[in-house]
């Protein structure tokens, strides 16, 4: 699996060659300079995604970004490398006081922009491509690991950052990793949904 993951960092010529998921930016908060959450509208699009259900979060996420990689390197329909697009998230459910996680945890893909109009079908029947419908995002960055511990204290700082929390989906929150899990210091993003 290490070609795979190679791949996520870098093409033939050493240059980085990962696609970012398309938005436009509504707003942005900042506070002395330190920005504390953008405000983003993300269009439809296409996703592959699995959902798993391990012991922790962090099996979950793991065992999921594995078999999302297989379907990105080879394991389609094209039977080729689909190229990498960021961030890839995972879809945390979680009780509406946000105080207890669902062991049910989704890694999601977006797929590249050449493979939106007809998305490569996966061998892996667990993984199925889903259009997201669009939507708008209150987002906020923070580095290191993702465990339900960081997670949670994530979703009650960006809470706590919002003007009207309450407009947002309070069950459902978006992590958004845009380097590997395993990388220490690997940058992240917390989304919450805008309620419809």
């Amino acid at each position: 699996m290490a070609e795979p993951i190679q791949q996520l960092t870098t093409n033939n010529d050493g240059r980085s060659s990962r696609e970012h998921v398309p938005f436009t930016l509504l707003t942005r908060k900042e506070k002395c300079g330190e920005l504390l959450y953008e405000k983003r509208h993300y269009e439809k699009g296409h996703w592959a995604c699995i959902t798993m259900r391990e012991d922790t979060y962090e099996q979950s996420i793991c065992y999921g970004f594995m078999r999302i990689m297989r379907y990105i390197c080879e394991q389609n329909s094209l039977g080729h490398y689909l190229g990498m697009s960021l961030p890839i998230v995972t879809v945390v459910r979680t009780d509406e006081s946000r105080s207890v996680f669902s062991h049910d945890v989704t890694v999601a893909y977006y797929l590249p922009a050449v493979h939106q109009a007809q998305p490569p079908q996966p061998s892996d029947s667990d993984i199925s491509i889903e259009l997201w419908p669009a939507t708008i995002v209150y987002t906020r960055p923070f580095t290191g690991p993702t465990n339900e511990v960081t997670i949670m204290n994530q979703m009650n700082t960006l809470a706590e950052l919002l003007d009207s929390p309450n407009v947002c989906v309070n069950d459902s929150f978006i992590i958004a990793g845009y380097t590997n899990p395993a990388h220490s210091h690997r940058q992240n993003e917390i989304w919450f949904l805008e309620r419809r």
